[in-house]
Parts: structure tokens; C-alpha cells; sequence
């Protein structure tokens, strides 16, 4: 059963809130990032099907989705910052490849990931609560709105923040907390 969605003035509150854990499970992610040698970003230890690398730009193209083209839909700028190869390369059903020659390196991967951030939270900042309120397709959380989508957005990310610290581990690396 679907709950009922909210006001207009608990999207608002419940908007803020989701900034907040954006932000938060953003930090986690770079924090995981920074302990991570790039050298090792493209690795697929232990015969895991993925790598750090894929994580990230799965992320940017995620959030991008998420966060933008769900609230607002396609913009002709959006081109520039997720290319239609990039999003098929990094979405969801993208297969992971573990050559780097064939794929941005670490420092454009992270690039593209600050970008999308970026533009992503100065968009929330000016949405419009009554807009949060419109129907979606999935992936959300709660709500099948776009304020559900965005809800969606942290939790998803911090599900990518436990793939990393898994790759993390099996590439014989510490873990950060």
C-alpha cells in the first residue's frame, strides 16, 4: 500500500532533510575515495563483477537521473555533463569493464561526479515543493512523486558507498570506519 503524499509544506521540510543525507552520503563516499589508491580504481578483485571506477560514474549517472532529469527532464546542457555513452557505459544494466584505456580515468570520473553534484543540490536548493509532489515512475522511496526520487537518491548511493568498501576489502585494503 502506498502512503498518502504529503503536503506541499512537509515535501518542503522532507526536501531539506533529503539534502542533508545527499550530502552526507556524499562525503562517505569521497571519504571511502580518498583511501583509495586510483591506481586500484579498475581492478575487479576477486572475481567481483565490478570496480571502483564503474561505481562512481554509476553514481553520477544515478544522481543525475535521480536529482535532474526526473524533477525537471532533459536539458540541451545535460549533454555535456552525462553523455548518452557515458549514461549507457555507467547505468543501470552497464557492464563493467576492466581495461581503463577504454574509459575516463579516475580524475574525470570524479570530475563528472562533482559536476553532477553540484548542479544537482544548486537545482534542489530551487525547486519548487509543488513540483515534488508529481508522479514518477521508479525508482523512488515512499512516494511514487518526484519528492520519492529524491528521497531514493542517499539510500541508493549509500548502497554503492557498501559496494566500494566491499572492493575496498578485497583489494586487500583497510577499512575507513
Amino acid at each position: 500500500m502506498t502512503p498518502e503524499l504529503p503536503s506541499v509544506d512537509q515535501a518542503a521540510v522532507m526536501l531539506q532533510a533529503a539534502r542533508g543525507q545527499i550530502d552526507f552520503a556524499r562525503r562517505y563516499t569521497l571519504e571511502l575515495l580518498d583511501a583509495t589508491p586510483q591506481e586500484l580504481w579498475f581492478e575487479m578483485p576477486a572475481e567481483l563483477p565490478t570496480h571502483i571506477a564503474w561505481q562512481v560514474g554509476h553514481l553520477a549517472v544515478s544522481q543525475y537521473g535521480l536529482l535532474m532529469f526526473r524533477i525537471r527532464g532533459r536539458e540541451p546542457e545535460d549533454l555535456d555533463l552525462i553523455p548518452g555513452t557515458f549514461r549507457k557505459a555507467y547505468g543501470r544494466g552497464g557492464k563493467p569493464k576492466s581495461d581503463p584505456s577504454v574509459q575516463p580515468t579516475a580524475d574525470e570520473f570524479l570530475d563528472r561526479l562533482h559536476r553532477v553534484h553540484e548542479q544537482a543540490m544548486r537545482e534542489l536548493a530551487d525547486t519548487d515543493p509543488q513540483v515534488l509532489l508529481d508522479p514518477v515512475d521508479m525508482p523512488y522511496a515512499v512516494y511514487p512523486a518526484k519528492l520519492g526520487a529524491i528521497l531514493f537518491c542517499p539510500m541508493h548511493e549509500q548502497l554503492h558507498g557498501g559496494q566500494i568498501g566491499l572492493l575496498r576489502r578485497a583489494l586487500g585494503l583497510e577499512s575507513v570506519r
